[in-house]
């Protein structure tokens, strides 16, 4: 009998693959000695990212397939490949998501200066971004005999994190598409295929590096009031994410589903007084 957290020759695939989180995570898998399936919009950004892995696990079983998260006969013929070359599919990271500005107020602006189309786009790339890949890999996961889904929620979803209006309507959809596709699965397959969350607090990246921190990395107002109510008092690390979704791919979490698992710091649970 395989160990709980035994992740070797599991077959995963991670979108967002080559960004910082997803990315991390997907790396992070292959280490472990899973099979990694890595996608992503930009040929050069897969062989950008399967060599930062290869780098870091020599014999990592990892795959790059270019897939965007909204384009669904792109999807089907990853998971067509994926089955193709490996078999089967043990797990799905819903890890692609990001804003823009548009979709944000800024301090200077209110509400009804909000670009519509630009919130109509962060919504579809979280929301529809993490309900579609679901939906086309869902199959594979039933079929498999047991499956685990990961979503991304954000710290934004559960309270109100002023300014980012159109990521937070996402993240909080894609909280609750979490939970309706947990009970949904757990009553369709027995309990064979599960439906979680991780809940990532504030991690520097490229897409808010400026909105946090400085050119000389001092911290920004706005990245000041983040680690004020931060208990922890700092941003996270991408390797901080990694031990849930080992957690939460793993047999170790097989009764485990419909969770929302918060990775940031106390910021959740800290009233700000």
């Amino acid at each position: 009998m395989k160990p709980l957290f035994d992740l070797s020759d599991r077959v995963y695939v991670v979108t967002g693959a080559t960004g910082a989180l997803a990315g991390s995570a997907a790396d992070y898998l292959a280490s472990q000695g899973a099979r990694v399936v890595y996608l992503g919009r930009s040929q050069d950004k897969l062989d950008a990212a399967l060599a930062k892995c290869r780098e870091k696990t020599p014999d990592a079983q990892c795959i790059g397939l270019i897939a965007d998260v909204l384009d669904r006969p792109a999807l089907e013929a990853a998971c067509e490949e994926t089955l193709r070359r490996w078999g089967r599919i043990d797990g799905l990271v819903n890890g692609a998501g990001g804003n823009m500005p548009g979709a944000t107020i800024s301090p200077d602006k209110t509400f009804v200066d909000l670009d519509f189309e630009a919130f109509r786009q962060v919504v579809d790339l979280n929301l529809n971004g993490t309900v579609l890949p679901s939906l086309v890999f869902a199959q594979a996961l039933i079929d498999s005999g047991r499956g685990s889904i990961v979503n991304f929620s954000s710290v934004s979803a559960p309270q109100a994190v002023t300014r980012v209006v159109g990521y937070s309507a996402a993240k909080a959809g894609v909280e609750n598409f979490t939970s309706w596709l947990a009970v949904d699965m757990a009553r369709r397959t027995g309990g064979k295929v599960r439906v979680n969350a991780v809940l990532p607090g504030f991690f520097l990246g490229d897409q808010n590096r400026r909105l946090l921190t400085n050119e000389d990395g001092s911290l920004t107002e706005r990245g000041s009031l983040v680690v004020n109510n931060t208990p922890f008092g700092r941003f996270g690390q991408a390797d901080e994410l990694h031990g849930v979704i080992h957690y939460l791919l793993a047999d170790a979490s097989k009764f485990v589903t419909g969770t929302i698992l918060p990775v940031d710091g106390g910021f959740v649970a800290f009233s700000g007084v």
